[in-house]
């Protein structure tokens, strides 16, 4: 796989990385650790060296499952991000001493001496614009708890305020087909400033996999069912903010463009690393085949450019104006 750079410090890293979210639970199948370790195998194994997860994914069994893994391993170059801001924290109770309990219970389960790379994740717009908590990222820095940090965010505006930030490693956010807001008014700035971009939701919950269609049921726990209108957290997570019926009429209307030889899920990977400013995108993974798949598609050819031009051309029509929650 191509490697791009994360951050202005030089870092490099595959342009495929995994998203373990699924590794704490809370998606269509059953989860154990056993299948966890793996999917981290075969994402190692194909080349995958990103690996990005959060607190709260499980409450802890994510980064558990992570630091399982990783105990023992020598493979120096296999980078970990883990986010903080929502387990116990959200949505007022963000404070010097709560980011630093968090950090410390990261470091607990992810087995490790330092963060990679530590996220703010999702914390209120007005937390970041008041701009506490990145003075108390840069104070863990310094001591060397975490050595680089940065945010995932919902929206654009987030985003912008995070760049304003010196020491911004990162940026984390939504980013596929059909949420294009990102590459129009967020990437040019992170450019400027050396500031990494990581791609999540790249197939829109599924949507952009090309199976899910109106039949589709999902379980009582998984979020594509009980956060479907943003009832636990914002909507823009759940199938990219589009009410599914939306949703599936957008996907029909991509899939009639996927080139032959290619599955909808490659041409929208591949859509994704076709923007520059992408350092590494995370799609997620419930089983090792799915990781071989997300890899495949750093194989592909880029699109040709009539290709992109359908693609926004079915954005601006079907999707744009129709995108719930901030944005």
């Amino acid at each position: 796989m191509q490697r791009r750079q994360l951050g202005p410090d030089g870092l490099t890293i595959p342009e495929i990385g995994l998203g373990c979210w699924q590794l704490g639970g809370g998606w269509s199948n059953d989860w154990n650790d056993d299948i966890a370790q793996q999917t981290l195998q075969t994402a190692i194994d194909a080349g995958v060296r990103f690996i990005d997860t959060a607190d709260v994914y499980g409450d802890g069994a994510s980064e558990r499952s992570i630091g399982r893994f990783l105990a023992g391993r020598k493979d120096a170059d296999i980078v970990v991000a883990t986010k903080l801001g929502r387990a116990g924290i959200y949505p007022d109770g963000y404070t010097r001493a709560s980011l630093r309990e968090a950090t410390q219970r990261s470091l607990e389960r992810l087995r490790v001496d330092a963060l990679d790379l530590t996220q703010l994740h999702c914390v209120p717009t007005e937390v970041m614009r008041q701009g506490h908590v990145f003075d108390w990222l840069r104070e863990l820095q310094q001591e060397g708890l975490i050595k680089r940090w940065g945010a995932s965010v919902e929206s654009v505006e987030e985003g912008l305020i995070c760049l304003a930030q010196d020491g911004l490693a990162s940026l984390q956010v939504i980013f596929n087909i059909f949420r294009q807001k990102p590459a129009e008014e967020l990437f040019p700035r992170a450019a400027d400033k050396k500031v990494g971009i990581i791609v999540r939701l790249p197939l829109a919950s599924g949507l952009l996999g090309g199976k899910i269609t109106r039949a589709t049921t999902f379980r009582d726990d998984d979020h594509r069912n009980f956060n479907r209108d943003g009832a636990m957290f914002n909507v823009g997570e759940t199938f990219a903010g589009l009410e599914l019926e939306r949703g599936i009429a957008a996907t029909e209307q991509v899939a009639a463009l996927v080139p032959a030889g290619m599955t909808m899920a490659q041409m929208a990977l591949r859509w994704i690393l076709d923007h520059p400013q992408v350092s590494v995108v995370i799609p997620g993974a419930s089983r090792p085949e799915q990781v071989r798949a997300n890899v495949d598609a750093a194989a592909v050819q880029p699109l040709p450019a009539d290709l992109h031009e359908k693609l926004a051309g079915v954005y601006r029509a079907h999707v744009r104006d129709f995108i719930r929650g901030p944005y």
